[in-house]
């Protein structure tokens, strides 16, 4: 336990036992932080799915095994804190009903807002420390203007995270670190070097953590077999043009897996889990140009009380675009761009942006044309 005279200046890394958590530990400790290592353990895997780097890079025992190497290269404690029950029901459980619904998840904004940031935060006092660093491109910095901790994009355009971390409060960004928010991840890799850490030149991690083999498919079949019922494949005119094989094989965007022939390639549009339908369209039927979103959380403002002009992300890789938000209650909002956007997905996130600033965001209900 951390002395109580240290508590004030002690912070816990969250390892993954990939390179960016462990240079955000490394970066503490040359700070000359009192830094503790905490690895979560999130999901039980199968051993193999985790005994080589090209199955998965960050699951289960390797994770645990990688953060405690670099922990004693830095010199830090390290511990396990098990988390499986409350990632079930917060993350996995979620994932799966949302497919259910015809709905695309994020599950990583879930295990950030209820996990990492949740949990994490809880039990970090009793390790004698009031703080948490995460190996996140973001940075968070306070607006004395305002009096308000801010949410702002990482240095590395292409690394940026703060698309991820738009549910958390004003009271977890005063409490979260983000060290490697200011460095590109080449020089992340350098420090990772410098440093002498063992996982230096491990590969990233690109997957969702509790489907280590990339098969959403086989996961889901296994835990929801609802989801997978066989359905009509229809037009935009409501005319049968073939079969699928379960809801949750698709997203709202995706060509591959139609199985139905067509003069010209066919997207899904829209899926309607209370009819089982998956509707198929043009390319040009998947743009739209307003959405509605619920489960907003607000950075920069204290609330929405009039239209706001924003630039928006509807998904992770999205190239932000010019859009208007405005208020429909204290719990939803409109959104409306100035240019259509294509494949608008129920679930995913809308994430809203001043300049490098993260305004807020929620999660998108439906689409609107």
């Amino acid at each position: 336990m951390i002395r109580k005279s240290e508590s004030e200046t002690a912070v816990v890394a969250a390892m993954s036992g990939g390179v960016d958590s462990s240079v955000a530990a490394a970066l503490l400790k040359a700070e000359g932080r009192d830094v503790i290592g905490v690895t979560m353990n999130l999901f039980s895997l199968p051993r193999e799915a985790c005994a080589s780097e090209n199955l998965r890079s960050c699951c289960g025992w390797k994770a645990q095994e990688d953060a405690n190497r670099v922990a004693i290269a830095l010199g830090i404690p390290h511990f396990i804190v098990d988390f499986r029950r409350e990632f079930e029901r917060r993350v996995v459980a979620d994932f799966c009903r949302e497919y259910r619904l015809g709905r695309t998840p994020n599950p990583c904004i879930r295990c950030n807002q209820f996990v990492k940031f949740g949990l994490l935060l809880e039990r970090v006092r009793h390790l004698g420390a009031e703080r948490i660093a995460t190996g996140h491109y973001a940075r968070v910095e306070f607006d004395r203007e305002s009096g308000r901790y801010l949410l702002k994009k990482g240095r590395d355009a292409e690394k940026d995270q703060s698309y991820f971390l738009y549910p958390l409060t004003q009271d977890e960004l005063a409490r979260a670190d983000f060290p490697v928010g200011r460095y590109s991840k080449g020089e992340v890799r350098r420090l990772a070097a410098e440093y002498r850490l063992p996982v230096a030149e491990k590969p990233e991690s690109q997957e969702i953590c509790f489907v280590p083999d990339k098969d959403y498919a086989r996961f889901l079949k296994e835990r929801c077999p609802e989801a997978f019922r066989a359905g009509p494949i229809l037009d935009l005119g409501g005319k049968v043009i073939g079969r699928h094989q379960g809801i949750a094989h698709f997203t709202i965007g995706q060509r591959k897996g139609m199985g139905v022939a067509a003069l010209h390639p066919l997207y899904v549009v829209d899926i309607d889990a209370e009819r089982n339908t998956v509707l198929a369209g043009r390319n040009e039927d998947l743009y739209r140009r307003r959405l509605r979103a619920s489960g907003l959380n607000w950075i920069s403002i204290e609330k929405l009380v009039e239209p706001l002009a924003v630039r928006a992300k509807i998904r992770y890789k999205h190239s932000e675009a010019r859009a208007l938000v405005t208020p429909i209650s204290a719990r939803s909002v409109s959104v409306e761009f100035e240019k259509p956007q294509r494949a608008v997905a129920p679930g995913q996130a809308v994430v809203f942006y001043d300049g490098e600033t993260v305004v807020g965001g929620g999660t998108i209900d439906r689409s609107e044309d």
